[in-house]
């Protein structure tokens, strides 16, 4: 069993430390992110992703998984703390914290490190602003079968605590890139891949319509929608019916009924 190291005061410079990662900025000072709850570390265990830092509440009733998950922390050279279920609390900013969290180095989100052969469907969020949003579209991607997610222009942070508890593991088996319309755009026309955006102008049924992969599902701001400049340059524009007085879906629910429609037709 790894050698633990005890933490008991709220003046603890890695409680202040664990906390700041709480926000966006000491989050990317540190190039660090908070993941919690024993299922979401075991999914990224299971994708070889550990944490740096395995953080365990006293008290806790021993299980199996985290028994290994301990051990694996510890071989690689990662540090694990304990701490009581209060101070994981201030951690996690949970009053009921799960009973162990980690800390993870951020993944390259660059698009240069995104292998488009490597599946058939990509979800694509422009200014998507909900981080519920952002890791229910992870969520989605997981099971469609999905590459990853791309995030254009001003998004959610995708390491933040709420996304990554929305995403419930998915953060670890999609891969994320970040960045702005003029620089996907290029990326995206030097190969293969046709870009599909859910839309209302000039779109034709989502059922039945002439996908193709690698296929890139685009939606975009849950307000505002997509830029018309961004729908003119996609591929192929498409519509879902709707029955009753909404005009619309939301943005992770439009994205999910497409990107399952897409499914079907290229499997």
């Amino acid at each position: 069993m790894a050698e633990r190291r005890l933490i008991t005061g709220f003046s603890n410079p890695t409680v202040k430390f664990l906390r700041s990662l709480r926000e966006k900025k000491h989050r990317k000072a540190a190039g660090k992110f908070l993941a919690e709850g024993l299922r979401l570390l075991t999914d990224a265990r299971e994708c070889g992703r550990l944490p740096e830092l395995l953080v365990m509440a006293s008290g806790r009733e021993s299980h199996p998984l985290l028994d290994a998950l301990e051990a694996e922390v510890a071989r690689a050279g990662g540090e694990v703390i304990e701490m009581a279920p209060d101070l994981l609390a201030k951690v996690t900013g949970k009053d009921n914290p799960q009973a162990v969290c980690g800390v993870f180095a951020e993944f390259d989100t660059c698009l240069a490190a995104l292998d488009r052969s490597g599946a058939k469907i990509w979800l694509v969020a422009q200014a998507l602003r909900d981080p519920g949003n952002l890791g229910t579209m992870l969520r989605t991607g997981d099971a469609v079968g999905a590459g990853g997610l791309i995030l254009i222009d001003d998004c959610a942070d995708p390491f933040s605590v709420e996304a990554v508890r929305a995403s419930m593991g998915a953060v670890f088996t999609q891969a994320i890139a970040q960045a702005r319309w003029e620089e996907f755009l290029p990326w995206l026309r030097l190969g293969a891949g046709q870009l599909v955006a859910a839309s209302l102008r000039d779109a034709v049924d989502y059922r039945g319509a002439p996908y193709q992969a690698p296929c890139f599902v685009l939606v975009g701001n849950e307000s505002r929608g997509l830029p018309e400049d961004y729908e003119r340059a996609c591929d192929l524009r498409v519509t879902m019916p709707m029955k009753g007085r909404a005009d619309s879906l939301n943005a992770a629910v439009a994205g999910a009924v497409l990107a399952y429609e897409v499914l079907a037709a290229l499997d």
